[in-house]
Protein backbone atom coordinates (compact mmCIF):
# COMPACT_ATOMS: atom_id res chain seq x y z
CA UNK A 1 0.00 0.00 0.00
CA UNK A 2 1.36 3.41 -0.99
CA UNK A 3 2.48 6.02 1.47
CA UNK A 4 -0.09 8.40 0.00
CA UNK A 5 -2.94 6.02 0.83
CA UNK A 6 -1.72 5.63 4.41
CA UNK A 7 -1.42 9.39 4.77
CA UNK A 8 -5.01 9.74 3.56
CA UNK A 9 -6.14 7.22 6.18
CA UNK A 10 -4.23 9.06 8.92
CA UNK A 11 -5.94 12.30 7.91
CA UNK A 12 -9.37 10.62 7.96
CA UNK A 13 -8.64 9.18 11.41
CA UNK A 14 -7.41 12.50 12.80
CA UNK A 15 -10.40 14.33 11.36
CA UNK A 16 -12.88 11.71 12.52
CA UNK A 17 -11.86 12.19 16.15
CA UNK A 18 -10.84 15.84 16.23
CA UNK A 19 -14.21 17.11 15.03
CA UNK A 20 -15.87 15.57 18.12
CA UNK A 21 -13.29 16.58 20.74
CA UNK A 22 -15.05 19.78 21.80
CA UNK A 23 -18.70 18.61 21.64
CA UNK A 24 -18.27 15.15 23.18
CA UNK A 25 -14.82 13.95 24.26
CA UNK A 26 -14.36 16.86 26.65
CA UNK A 27 -17.58 15.95 28.48
CA UNK A 28 -16.96 12.22 28.37
CA UNK A 29 -13.77 12.44 30.40
CA UNK A 30 -14.11 15.66 32.39
CA UNK A 31 -17.86 15.62 33.03
CA UNK A 32 -17.72 16.25 36.83
CA UNK A 33 -15.33 19.20 36.38
CA UNK A 34 -17.33 20.53 33.41
CA UNK A 35 -20.57 20.52 35.40
CA UNK A 36 -18.93 22.32 38.33
CA UNK A 37 -17.18 24.96 36.21
CA UNK A 38 -20.24 25.76 34.08
CA UNK A 39 -22.55 25.55 37.09
CA UNK A 40 -25.12 23.32 35.40
CA UNK A 41 -26.91 20.06 36.18
CA UNK A 42 -26.84 16.76 34.35
CA UNK A 43 -30.32 17.48 33.02
CA UNK A 44 -29.33 20.90 31.67
CA UNK A 45 -26.29 19.42 29.95
CA UNK A 46 -28.51 16.66 28.59
CA UNK A 47 -30.84 19.29 27.14
CA UNK A 48 -27.90 20.87 25.29
CA UNK A 49 -26.98 17.44 23.92
CA UNK A 50 -30.59 16.99 22.89
CA UNK A 51 -30.61 20.20 20.87
CA UNK A 52 -27.40 19.03 19.20
CA UNK A 53 -29.19 15.80 18.34
CA UNK A 54 -32.26 17.55 16.93
CA UNK A 55 -30.13 19.68 14.60
CA UNK A 56 -28.07 16.61 13.72
CA UNK A 57 -31.20 14.68 12.70
CA UNK A 58 -31.91 17.20 9.96
CA UNK A 59 -28.21 17.47 9.12
CA UNK A 60 -27.79 13.71 8.67
CA UNK A 61 -30.56 13.70 6.09
CA UNK A 62 -29.11 16.64 4.17
CA UNK A 63 -25.49 15.61 4.57
CA UNK A 64 -25.94 12.31 2.72
CA UNK A 65 -26.71 13.77 -0.72
CA UNK A 66 -24.02 16.42 -0.17
CA UNK A 67 -21.44 13.68 0.45
CA UNK A 68 -22.47 11.88 -2.74
CA UNK A 69 -22.04 15.09 -4.73
CA UNK A 70 -19.07 17.00 -3.27
CA UNK A 71 -15.55 15.96 -2.29
CA UNK A 72 -14.80 14.80 1.24
CA UNK A 73 -11.73 17.06 1.28
CA UNK A 74 -13.71 20.28 0.96
CA UNK A 75 -16.58 19.28 3.23
CA UNK A 76 -14.41 17.91 6.04
CA UNK A 77 -12.03 20.89 6.03
CA UNK A 78 -14.93 23.33 6.30
CA UNK A 79 -16.47 21.28 9.12
CA UNK A 80 -13.27 21.22 11.16
CA UNK A 81 -12.68 24.95 10.78
CA UNK A 82 -16.22 25.78 11.87
CA UNK A 83 -16.17 23.34 14.79
CA UNK A 84 -12.82 24.65 15.99
CA UNK A 85 -14.15 28.20 15.88
CA UNK A 86 -16.76 27.11 18.42
CA UNK A 87 -13.93 26.32 20.82
CA UNK A 88 -13.15 30.06 21.10
CA UNK A 89 -16.66 30.53 22.47
CA UNK A 90 -16.51 27.52 24.81
CA UNK A 91 -13.21 28.71 26.30
CA UNK A 92 -14.96 31.80 27.68
CA UNK A 93 -17.12 29.51 29.89
CA UNK A 94 -20.35 30.99 28.51
CA UNK A 95 -23.76 30.90 30.25
CA UNK A 96 -26.13 27.99 29.69
CA UNK A 97 -28.09 29.75 26.93
CA UNK A 98 -24.95 30.31 24.86
CA UNK A 99 -23.68 26.81 25.60
CA UNK A 100 -26.97 25.34 24.36
CA UNK A 101 -26.82 27.40 21.15
CA UNK A 102 -23.20 26.30 20.67
CA UNK A 103 -24.24 22.65 20.75
CA UNK A 104 -26.91 23.36 18.11
CA UNK A 105 -24.19 24.98 15.96
CA UNK A 106 -21.94 21.96 16.40
CA UNK A 107 -24.84 19.72 15.37
CA UNK A 108 -24.66 21.35 11.95
CA UNK A 109 -20.87 21.60 11.59
CA UNK A 110 -20.04 18.04 12.68
CA UNK A 111 -22.88 16.31 10.82
CA UNK A 112 -24.13 18.26 7.79
CA UNK A 113 -20.64 18.95 6.48
CA UNK A 114 -18.71 16.08 7.96
CA UNK A 115 -20.20 12.74 8.91
CA UNK A 116 -21.49 11.25 5.65
CA UNK A 117 -18.40 12.57 3.85
CA UNK A 118 -16.15 10.71 6.31
CA UNK A 119 -18.07 7.44 6.00
CA UNK A 120 -18.12 7.57 2.20
CA UNK A 121 -14.40 8.43 2.00
CA UNK A 122 -13.59 5.50 4.30
CA UNK A 123 -15.65 3.06 2.24
CA UNK A 124 -13.92 4.21 -0.94
CA UNK A 125 -10.53 3.89 0.76
CA UNK A 126 -11.21 0.29 1.79
CA UNK A 127 -12.50 -0.95 -1.56
CA UNK A 128 -14.79 -3.97 -1.89
CA UNK A 129 -12.53 -6.47 -0.09
CA UNK A 130 -11.45 -4.55 3.01
CA UNK A 131 -14.52 -2.85 4.39
CA UNK A 132 -14.07 -4.24 7.89
CA UNK A 133 -10.41 -3.26 7.93
CA UNK A 134 -11.15 0.26 6.68
CA UNK A 135 -13.80 1.02 9.29
CA UNK A 136 -11.93 -0.83 12.02
CA UNK A 137 -8.76 1.16 11.36
CA UNK A 138 -10.80 4.36 11.23
CA UNK A 139 -12.45 3.85 14.60
CA UNK A 140 -9.41 2.21 16.17
CA UNK A 141 -7.18 5.05 15.03
CA UNK A 142 -9.71 7.55 16.31
CA UNK A 143 -9.69 5.73 19.64
CA UNK A 144 -5.91 5.75 19.89
CA UNK A 145 -5.76 9.45 19.10
CA UNK A 146 -8.48 10.17 21.65
CA UNK A 147 -6.74 8.10 24.32
CA UNK A 148 -3.45 9.93 23.79
CA UNK A 149 -5.10 13.35 23.81
CA UNK A 150 -7.22 12.59 26.83
CA UNK A 151 -4.25 11.21 28.77
CA UNK A 152 -2.23 14.35 28.05
CA UNK A 153 -5.20 16.54 28.93
CA UNK A 154 -5.69 14.63 32.16
CA UNK A 155 -2.06 15.37 33.09
CA UNK A 156 -2.70 19.04 32.33
CA UNK A 157 -5.83 19.04 34.49
CA UNK A 158 -4.08 17.25 37.36
CA UNK A 159 -1.06 19.56 37.11
CA UNK A 160 -3.19 22.68 37.41
CA UNK A 161 -5.19 21.43 40.38
CA UNK A 162 -3.81 21.03 43.93
CA UNK A 163 -2.79 17.62 45.22
CA UNK A 164 -5.97 17.56 47.26
CA UNK A 165 -8.38 17.84 44.35
CA UNK A 166 -11.35 18.32 46.64
CA UNK A 167 -9.79 21.54 47.96
CA UNK A 168 -9.45 23.14 44.50
CA UNK A 169 -11.06 26.55 44.18
CA UNK A 170 -13.57 27.47 41.49
CA UNK A 171 -10.95 29.62 39.78
CA UNK A 172 -8.44 26.76 39.70
CA UNK A 173 -11.01 24.40 38.18
CA UNK A 174 -11.99 27.03 35.62
CA UNK A 175 -8.37 27.66 34.57
CA UNK A 176 -7.58 23.95 34.31
CA UNK A 177 -10.62 23.15 32.19
CA UNK A 178 -9.98 26.22 30.04
CA UNK A 179 -6.49 24.97 29.24
CA UNK A 180 -7.91 21.64 28.08
CA UNK A 181 -10.47 23.43 25.88
CA UNK A 182 -7.71 25.42 24.19
CA UNK A 183 -5.72 22.23 23.52
CA UNK A 184 -8.73 20.62 21.85
CA UNK A 185 -9.51 23.77 19.86
CA UNK A 186 -5.97 24.10 18.52
CA UNK A 187 -5.85 20.48 17.48
CA UNK A 188 -9.18 20.71 15.64
CA UNK A 189 -7.93 23.65 13.57
CA UNK A 190 -4.59 21.97 12.88
CA UNK A 191 -6.31 18.83 11.59
CA UNK A 192 -8.34 20.97 9.17
CA UNK A 193 -5.05 21.91 7.52
CA UNK A 194 -3.94 18.26 7.48
CA UNK A 195 -7.14 17.17 5.72
CA UNK A 196 -6.75 19.86 3.08
CA UNK A 197 -3.21 18.70 2.32
CA UNK A 198 -3.51 14.91 2.72
CA UNK A 199 -6.96 13.96 1.45
CA UNK A 200 -7.16 13.97 -2.36
CA UNK A 201 -9.97 15.74 -4.14
CA UNK A 202 -11.06 12.34 -5.48
CA UNK A 203 -10.59 8.86 -4.01
CA UNK A 204 -12.01 6.00 -6.08
CA UNK A 205 -14.95 7.79 -7.70
CA UNK A 206 -14.38 10.33 -10.44
CA UNK A 207 -16.06 13.70 -10.00
CA UNK A 208 -18.13 13.29 -13.15
CA UNK A 209 -19.42 9.93 -11.88
CA UNK A 210 -20.92 11.45 -8.75
CA UNK A 211 -24.69 11.92 -8.87
CA UNK A 212 -26.30 15.34 -8.93
CA UNK A 213 -27.58 16.89 -5.76
CA UNK A 214 -30.93 15.04 -5.61
CA UNK A 215 -32.82 12.68 -3.29
CA UNK A 216 -32.63 9.78 -5.76
CA UNK A 217 -29.97 8.04 -3.67
CA UNK A 218 -32.07 8.41 -0.53
CA UNK A 219 -35.05 6.83 -2.30
CA UNK A 220 -32.91 3.90 -3.49
CA UNK A 221 -31.59 3.30 0.02
CA UNK A 222 -35.03 3.64 1.62
CA UNK A 223 -36.44 0.59 -0.17
CA UNK A 224 -33.67 -1.71 1.08
CA UNK A 225 -34.77 -3.65 4.20
CA UNK A 226 -31.18 -4.10 5.37
CA UNK A 227 -30.76 -0.33 5.59
CA UNK A 228 -33.58 -0.09 8.13
CA UNK A 229 -32.21 -3.00 10.15
CA UNK A 230 -28.78 -1.40 10.07
CA UNK A 231 -30.34 1.77 11.48
CA UNK A 232 -31.81 -0.23 14.40
CA UNK A 233 -28.42 -1.84 15.02
CA UNK A 234 -26.74 1.57 15.12
CA UNK A 235 -29.40 2.97 17.48
CA UNK A 236 -28.76 0.17 19.96
CA UNK A 237 -24.98 0.32 19.63
CA UNK A 238 -24.97 4.10 19.98
CA UNK A 239 -27.00 3.94 23.19
CA UNK A 240 -24.14 1.83 24.53
CA UNK A 241 -21.61 4.35 23.27
CA UNK A 242 -23.45 7.22 24.98
CA UNK A 243 -23.26 5.32 28.26
CA UNK A 244 -19.46 5.79 28.18
CA UNK A 245 -20.21 9.40 29.18
CA UNK A 246 -21.38 8.06 32.54
CA UNK A 247 -18.32 5.99 33.50
CA UNK A 248 -16.42 8.79 35.23
CA UNK A 249 -19.52 10.19 36.96
CA UNK A 250 -20.52 6.68 38.08
CA UNK A 251 -17.06 6.20 39.61
CA UNK A 252 -17.42 9.45 41.56
CA UNK A 253 -21.08 9.23 42.62
CA UNK A 254 -21.42 5.52 43.24
CA UNK A 255 -17.92 4.37 44.17
CA UNK A 256 -16.42 7.42 45.90
CA UNK A 257 -13.61 8.37 43.48
CA UNK A 258 -12.31 11.96 43.43
CA UNK A 259 -12.44 14.05 40.22
CA UNK A 260 -9.01 13.08 38.88
CA UNK A 261 -9.41 9.39 39.75
CA UNK A 262 -12.87 9.41 38.18
CA UNK A 263 -11.42 10.96 35.01
CA UNK A 264 -8.83 8.17 34.93
CA UNK A 265 -11.67 5.66 35.00
CA UNK A 266 -13.21 7.41 31.98
CA UNK A 267 -9.84 7.42 30.23
CA UNK A 268 -9.55 3.64 30.63
CA UNK A 269 -12.38 3.15 28.16
CA UNK A 270 -10.56 5.28 25.59
CA UNK A 271 -7.54 2.96 25.68
CA UNK A 272 -9.73 -0.06 24.99
CA UNK A 273 -11.17 1.53 21.86
CA UNK A 274 -8.22 1.29 19.42
CA UNK A 275 -7.57 -2.37 20.15
CA UNK A 276 -11.23 -3.37 20.09
CA UNK A 277 -12.07 -1.49 16.87
CA UNK A 278 -9.05 -2.65 14.86
CA UNK A 279 -9.44 -6.26 16.00
CA UNK A 280 -13.15 -6.15 15.18
CA UNK A 281 -12.44 -4.78 11.70
CA UNK A 282 -9.84 -7.40 10.88
CA UNK A 283 -12.07 -10.14 12.26
CA UNK A 284 -15.05 -8.86 10.26
CA UNK A 285 -13.13 -9.30 6.99
CA UNK A 286 -12.27 -12.89 7.98
CA UNK A 287 -15.64 -14.11 9.24
CA UNK A 288 -18.16 -11.29 8.47
CA UNK A 289 -19.42 -8.15 10.15
CA UNK A 290 -22.65 -9.53 11.57
CA UNK A 291 -20.90 -12.18 13.67
CA UNK A 292 -18.62 -9.54 15.18
CA UNK A 293 -21.62 -7.32 15.92
CA UNK A 294 -23.49 -10.18 17.58
CA UNK A 295 -20.49 -10.71 19.87
CA UNK A 296 -20.29 -6.97 20.59
CA UNK A 297 -23.90 -6.85 21.74
CA UNK A 298 -23.35 -9.86 24.01
CA UNK A 299 -20.43 -8.08 25.73
CA UNK A 300 -22.43 -4.85 26.03
CA UNK A 301 -25.39 -6.72 27.50
CA UNK A 302 -23.21 -8.51 30.06
CA UNK A 303 -21.34 -5.39 31.19
CA UNK A 304 -24.35 -3.09 31.44
CA UNK A 305 -26.32 -5.75 33.30
CA UNK A 306 -23.48 -6.07 35.82
CA UNK A 307 -23.68 -2.34 36.62
CA UNK A 308 -27.49 -2.27 36.53
CA UNK A 309 -27.73 -5.04 39.15
CA UNK A 310 -25.47 -3.13 41.58
CA UNK A 311 -22.77 -5.79 41.52
CA UNK A 312 -19.92 -3.25 41.67
CA UNK A 313 -19.04 -2.05 45.17
CA UNK A 314 -16.71 0.68 46.49
CA UNK A 315 -13.13 -0.38 47.12
CA UNK A 316 -13.04 -3.28 44.65
CA UNK A 317 -11.14 -1.57 41.86
CA UNK A 318 -10.45 -4.68 39.80
CA UNK A 319 -14.17 -5.35 39.39
CA UNK A 320 -14.78 -1.84 38.10
CA UNK A 321 -11.79 -2.10 35.76
CA UNK A 322 -12.88 -5.48 34.41
CA UNK A 323 -16.45 -4.33 33.86
CA UNK A 324 -15.43 -1.15 32.05
CA UNK A 325 -12.90 -2.99 29.88
CA UNK A 326 -15.37 -5.74 28.95
CA UNK A 327 -18.22 -3.33 28.26
CA UNK A 328 -15.92 -1.06 26.25
CA UNK A 329 -14.73 -4.00 24.15
CA UNK A 330 -18.32 -4.61 23.12
CA UNK A 331 -19.09 -0.92 22.52
CA UNK A 332 -16.06 -0.24 20.36
CA UNK A 333 -16.26 -3.51 18.45
CA UNK A 334 -19.76 -2.44 17.43
CA UNK A 335 -18.60 1.05 16.44
CA UNK A 336 -15.67 -0.38 14.53
CA UNK A 337 -17.77 -2.37 12.07
CA UNK A 338 -21.41 -1.32 12.00
CA UNK A 339 -20.87 0.79 8.88
CA UNK A 340 -19.12 -2.18 7.23
CA UNK A 341 -22.62 -3.66 7.03
CA UNK A 342 -23.08 -1.59 3.87
CA UNK A 343 -20.90 -4.12 2.07
CA UNK A 344 -22.52 -7.20 3.60
CA UNK A 345 -25.97 -5.75 2.86
CA UNK A 346 -25.01 -5.03 -0.80
CA UNK A 347 -25.66 -1.27 -0.62
CA UNK A 348 -24.36 0.27 -3.91
CA UNK A 349 -21.21 2.37 -3.52
CA UNK A 350 -22.72 5.25 -5.50
CA UNK A 351 -25.37 5.88 -2.83
CA UNK A 352 -23.14 5.35 0.22
CA UNK A 353 -23.54 8.97 1.33
CA UNK A 354 -27.32 8.86 1.01
CA UNK A 355 -27.52 5.50 2.81
CA UNK A 356 -25.25 6.87 5.55
CA UNK A 357 -27.54 9.86 5.97
CA UNK A 358 -30.63 7.68 6.14
CA UNK A 359 -29.32 5.17 8.70
CA UNK A 360 -27.75 8.00 10.70
CA UNK A 361 -30.99 9.97 10.93
CA UNK A 362 -32.43 7.02 12.83
CA UNK A 363 -29.28 5.45 14.21
CA UNK A 364 -28.06 8.53 16.06
CA UNK A 365 -31.37 9.45 17.68
CA UNK A 366 -29.71 8.65 21.04
CA UNK A 367 -28.06 12.07 20.60
CA UNK A 368 -31.57 13.45 21.12
CA UNK A 369 -32.93 11.32 23.94
CA UNK A 370 -30.01 9.74 25.82
CA UNK A 371 -28.58 12.97 27.25
CA UNK A 372 -31.86 14.13 28.85
CA UNK A 373 -32.76 10.57 29.85
CA UNK A 374 -29.41 9.97 31.57
CA UNK A 375 -29.59 13.37 33.25
CA UNK A 376 -33.12 12.74 34.48
CA UNK A 377 -32.38 9.26 35.81
CA UNK A 378 -29.19 10.36 37.59
CA UNK A 379 -30.65 13.55 39.06
CA UNK A 380 -33.87 11.83 40.13
CA UNK A 381 -32.03 9.06 42.02
CA UNK A 382 -28.73 10.47 43.36
CA UNK A 383 -25.95 8.01 44.15
CA UNK A 384 -25.67 4.49 42.74
CA UNK A 385 -29.39 4.03 41.91
CA UNK A 386 -29.54 6.59 39.11
CA UNK A 387 -26.55 5.05 37.33
CA UNK A 388 -28.01 1.57 37.71
CA UNK A 389 -31.17 2.78 36.00
CA UNK A 390 -29.10 4.20 33.13
CA UNK A 391 -27.35 0.90 32.51
CA UNK A 392 -30.61 -1.04 32.76
CA UNK A 393 -31.77 1.01 29.77
CA UNK A 394 -28.49 0.23 27.97
CA UNK A 395 -28.96 -3.49 28.61
CA UNK A 396 -32.44 -3.38 27.08
CA UNK A 397 -31.15 -1.74 23.91
CA UNK A 398 -28.29 -4.26 23.69
CA UNK A 399 -30.82 -7.07 23.63
CA UNK A 400 -32.84 -5.40 20.86
CA UNK A 401 -29.64 -4.82 18.86
CA UNK A 402 -28.68 -8.47 19.14
CA UNK A 403 -32.07 -9.51 17.75
CA UNK A 404 -31.88 -6.95 14.91
CA UNK A 405 -28.44 -8.22 13.90
CA UNK A 406 -29.71 -11.79 13.67
CA UNK A 407 -32.50 -10.54 11.38
CA UNK A 408 -30.04 -8.53 9.25
CA UNK A 409 -27.81 -11.58 8.82
CA UNK A 410 -30.71 -13.77 7.78
CA UNK A 411 -31.98 -11.31 5.16
CA UNK A 412 -28.52 -10.50 3.77
CA UNK A 413 -27.68 -14.17 3.34
CA UNK A 414 -31.02 -15.08 1.81
CA UNK A 415 -30.51 -12.78 -1.19
CA UNK A 416 -33.35 -10.48 -0.12
CA UNK A 417 -31.11 -7.60 0.96
CA UNK A 418 -32.24 -5.41 -1.95
CA UNK A 419 -35.44 -5.06 -3.92
CA UNK A 420 -33.52 -6.51 -6.86
CA UNK A 421 -32.71 -9.58 -4.81
CA UNK A 422 -36.37 -10.10 -4.03
CA UNK A 423 -37.35 -9.57 -7.69
CA UNK A 424 -34.70 -12.03 -8.85
CA UNK A 425 -35.99 -14.71 -6.49
CA UNK A 426 -39.58 -14.14 -7.66
CA UNK A 427 -38.52 -14.27 -11.32
CA UNK A 428 -36.57 -17.46 -10.69
CA UNK A 429 -39.52 -19.17 -9.06
CA UNK A 430 -41.87 -17.94 -11.80
CA UNK A 431 -39.62 -19.17 -14.60
CA UNK A 432 -39.29 -22.60 -13.03
CA UNK A 433 -43.05 -22.93 -12.68
CA UNK A 434 -43.94 -21.63 -16.20
CA UNK A 435 -44.92 -24.34 -18.73
CA UNK A 436 -42.45 -25.00 -21.52
CA UNK A 437 -43.19 -22.98 -24.66
CA UNK A 438 -45.49 -20.52 -22.92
Amino acid sequence: MSLRRWLTLVALIAAGESVFLLPFVLIRVFRPTFLDVFGITNLQLGAAFSLYGIVAMVAYFGGGPLADRFSARKMMTAALLATGAGGFVLATIPPLSVLTFLYAFWGATTILLFWAALIRATREWGGPAKQGQAYGLLDGGRGLLAALLVSVSLLVLAGLLPADVGAATEEQRRAALGRVIWIFTGLTLAVAALVWVAVPERLDVAEDERPGLTLAGVRRAAVMPVVWLQAIIIICAYVGYKSVDDFSLFARDALGYDEVSAARVGTLSFWVRPFAAVAAGLLADRIDSTRVIIGGFVLLLAGSTTIALGTLQPGIHWMLTGTIVGTSLGIYALRGVYFALFGEGAVPLAITGSATGLVSVLGYTPDVFMGPLMGYLIDRSPGPSGHQHVFAVVAGFALVGWIATLAFRRIARSGRATPGGIAAQVASVTSRSRPVGS
